[in-house]
């Protein structure tokens, strides 16, 4: 890990636990999204550190704190199987290519309904704090840009924090630090 990622993942706990973020304050009245940006040949790294540092922290510094971490290409993998998807997938990627199954899939992973079911699903009305991984491994079915979009009229006062294999420099998302995810400028940087 290079000594600035590192420093950086160290900030990540405290600014979580912090009442800027929990309260949900964001500059200017808007709703409480924050972005923590990584290089995405740190995956692994930030994977581990989700999951060994920052959930158990969380419930050691916020005792009663009630926050779901969200994996969202856990998420659209269990929505497929649910509906009997994933193998018709799976057998029509093989048949007839990516762009086709993307397309089919479309209006299943249309993201103000994903919005929806993940709310529902992770029970926002009974968390303190919604984090969302997994970004870069759903990419290309599904759009982080328009999924938080999507999200905003749902999560009110709830804070998200997204972690991101890739670039946000307060107006726009570059996924793995190459693809231009368009124009987002409603989050905030957890770190800079």
């Amino acid at each position: 890990m290079s000594k600035n990622f590192e420093e950086r993942l160290n900030q990540i706990l405290p600014r979580l636990a912090s009442p800027d973020v929990l309260s949900n304050r964001g500059g200017g009245g808007e709703i409480g999204f924050w972005v923590f940006d990584y290089p995405p040949e740190h995956e692994l790294q930030m994977r581990s550190w989700i999951s060994n540092v920052i959930e158990p922290g969380l419930v050691k510094q916020k005792p009663g704190i009630s926050f779901k971490v969200v994996d969202l290409f856990e998420f659209v993998i269990e929505l497929l199987e649910e509906r009997g998807l994933l193998e018709k997938a799976f057998a029509k990627q093989l048949r007839e290519g990516d762009d086709s199954v993307l397309q089919s899939l479309r209006p299943v992973l249309k993201e103000d309904k994903l919005a929806a079911r993940l709310v529902e699903r992770a029970g926002l009305q009974d968390l303190d704090l919604l984090l969302i991984k997994g970004v870069g491994a759903v990419y290309p079915m599904l759009r982080t840009h328009t999924l938080l979009s999507a999200l905003h009229p749902h999560m009110r006062d709830k804070p998200l924090v997204m972690f991101y294999p890739g670039r946000y420099d307060g107006q726009s998302l570059r996924l793995f630090s190459r693809l231009t995810d368009d124009n987002y400028y409603r989050a905030f940087s957890l770190v800079s």
